[in-house]
């Protein structure tokens, strides 16, 4: 239910049941279950059909099967959002969205009562509290994130406010900014800096999560979205006060600072970039160890990358895994489909943009090519495939499958004797049902644990992980970008890139558009720098449900959903047919669509409220 969903719910600030909120808070057992019911709201940041990010943008396409389950997010990639019914409306919990107001409430109830629950350990009623602080600061943030100024909740209103007390006005963007920081504050002072009952606690919010959060709240109000963005110059509140204001380079300080103290305090409770190290695995090649610890940075549950991780159930690995099983057989849904655009994004071999490698000036990417067997660990030997699959970066093997490209693991542990992805129509992983095929031919085996196995009766097992929201990885990004924003180019910026390319089994970005590009300058000043660090991000943070998110706050998703969207032909089961890009969609993107709309009947119901540009 809304906070202005109907004249009817004006008064419906508490919940109808006072004896069982009252019975709520009568032990520390009651309080616990009340606790995890502030949890409940949060997005299920891996449920691809429920959340912004997975299919509101251009990352994966749907088939026409899945299709019908996905619509609320696939429609807004199709620019079909509208003011009348909007998809995936927080706002008010419709469309498919969950009600984040409702979650704020919860969250203002717990606040108020914990302190008298009989009983309970002070330590934890101030960690509890904490906890609900950090919740209610986060459904503020991504109903801003995706709204821009919101009304502020503050407290609940009591049930005797009359109606024009209850409606309330948006705050300004930078009113919501502050609100949710200091918020962020107080919860990081009585959050713990690690769990230390892992069983029972996995999942709940520590000191190092609420700065992590701070940091992604500055780095995105300090974004060419909403830092001086002209196009919402003229965008006023109902007493014509300005949501936005001017350009303000200080924002992006606030975020730098902000970005480091969050890394200091995650490296302090033991977060560092994963590595892989598995004894199932034997005399594993250097390579095939890089891939593994580049599939792993996602999917080895709990590592200690992961900053703040999902405990919540939606496994994608099943909708992501290409089938290896008879051609006869679909056992996996393999519907997780990367666009061509993703493809074209990862760096080549040499760590720099395809457009940019001096090594590819004149080639055709899909121009056929034999593999060699020196190409073996990443392509079938002797399968004629295009370019585009040739000498790429370690993380294009690791994140992607492609047709005839390898697969280590899935019951397959020796690097001499991978599986061997067969994508055409007919093949093992190719299309064989209405639903349960990749419509590009791409899978993200980025999201799939090497472990998962195929069973001898045709059945699929897959190992649960927990999804991250935020690694590590994310954090140096973060702080690389505000601080190339605000003070340019410098040896620290680099340093943090670098971390994440060495790993990646890359040389770092000075040395990469040094050797390798015609220019060799790009890194050194703050817009070359701005888009090396946004494609870093583009590919690092690749199938996680960041792109959408980050191209709407750089304001380039113009540039990115106006266009084919793209794949192979799967309906050929011949190398001459099946190698033709398919258009499977042409994205138009208008500027309205940068905020959410704002249902038009609850702003009928509460004419203190603006609605946001275009809508």
């Amino acid at each position: 239910m809304g906070l202005f969903a109907s004249c009817d719910n004006y008064l419906d600030v508490v919940p109808d049941n006072v004896a069982t909120i009252d019975n709520a808070f009568t032990d520390e057992v009651q309080a616990r279950k009340y606790l995890f019911t502030c949890y409940s709201y949060l997005p299920n940041v891996s449920g691809v059909g429920w959340v912004p990010g997975w299919y509101t943008g251009d990352e994966f396409w749907p088939n026409s099967e899945v299709y019908n389950w996905l619509q609320n997010p696939s429609n807004i990639a199709r620019n079909a959002q509208n003011a009348n019914e909007p998809l995936l409306n927080f706002y008010e919990g419709r469309g498919g969205g969950s009600d984040l107001f409702q979650g704020i409430r919860v969250c203002n109830t717990f606040i108020s009562r914990v302190d008298n629950v009989p009983g309970l350990d002070n330590v934890e009623k101030i960690k509890w509290k904490a906890e609900a602080k950090f919740l209610k600061a986060y459904y503020h943030y991504y109903l801003t994130k995706m709204y821009g100024p919101i009304p502020l909740i503050t407290e609940n209103i009591d049930v005797s406010a009359t109606p024009d007390e209850v409606r309330l006005p948006r705050a300004s963007f930078d009113e919501c900014i502050n609100f949710i920081v200091d918020l962020l504050d107080e919860a990081a002072e009585g959050l713990p800096t690690t769990i230390l009952n892992e069983l029972d606690e996995l999942g709940r919010i520590t000191k190092s999560i609420a700065l992590a959060v701070k940091a992604d709240v500055l780095l995105t109000a300090a974004s060419p979205l909403f830092n001086g963005n002209p196009d919402y110059s003229t965008f006023n509140n109902i007493d014509g006060t300005p949501f936005f204001g001017p350009y303000d380079k200080e924002k992006w300080k606030r975020a730098a600072d902000a970005g480091l103290e969050a890394i200091e305090e995650a490296e302090a409770a033991g977060a560092v970039l994963y590595e892989f190290s598995d004894l199932v695995v034997t005399n594993p090649s250097a390579e095939t160890v890089r891939k593994l610890t580049l599939r792993g940075r996602v999917t080895d549950p709990w590592n200690k990358e992961i900053v703040w991780g999902s405990s919540q159930n939606d496994d994608r690995q099943y909708d992501s895994q290409a089938n290896f099983v008879t051609a006869g057989e679909t056992v996996t849904g393999q519907w997780m489909a990367p666009t061509y655009r993703i493809v074209e994004q990862y760096y080549t071999n040499h760590g720099v943009p395809i457009e940019e490698d001096i090594a590819w000036a004149g080639r055709d990417p899909l121009a056929f090519r034999t593999a060699q067997a020196s190409h073996s660990l990443d392509i079938q030997e002797g399968a004629e495939i295009p370019q585009i699959h040739f000498d790429r970066e370690p993380r294009f093997y690791a994140d992607l499958g492609f047709d005839r490209g390898t697969w280590y693991g899935q019951g397959k542990l020796d690097e001499n004797d991978q599986h061997i992805v067969k994508a055409k129509r007919g093949e093992t992983s190719g299309k064989k049902t209405i639903s349960k095929f990749s419509i590009t031919g791409y899978f993200p085996k980025k999201l799939v644990n090497y472990e998962n196995a195929f069973g001898t009766s045709n059945s699929y097992s897959s190992k649960r992980y927990s999804f991250p929201y935020i690694r590590l990885a994310e954090l140096y990004l973060n702080y690389a970008e505000a601080l190339n924003e605000y003070s340019g180019p410098s040896a620290e910026v680099y340093s943090y890139i670098d971390k994440i390319r060495e790993r990646a089994g890359l040389e770092g970005v000075v040395q990469s558009w040094g050797n390798y590009t015609n220019n060799p300058g790009k890194p050194t000043n703050v817009d070359g720098l701005r888009d090396i660090i946004q494609k870093e991000r583009l590919i690092e943070l690749s199938f996680e449900n960041h792109r959408y998110w980050d191209l709407r706050r750089w304001k380039l998703l113009q540039d990115h959903m106006n266009g084919p969207i793209q794949g192979w032909n799967i309906d050929s089961d011949q190398n001459d047919g099946y190698y033709n890009l398919i258009t499977f969609f042409n994205q138009k993107f208008t500027m309205r669509n940068y905020l959410w709309p704002i249902r038009s009947e609850v702003l009928l119901l509460n004419p203190n409220l603006v609605q946001n540009p275009g809508w």
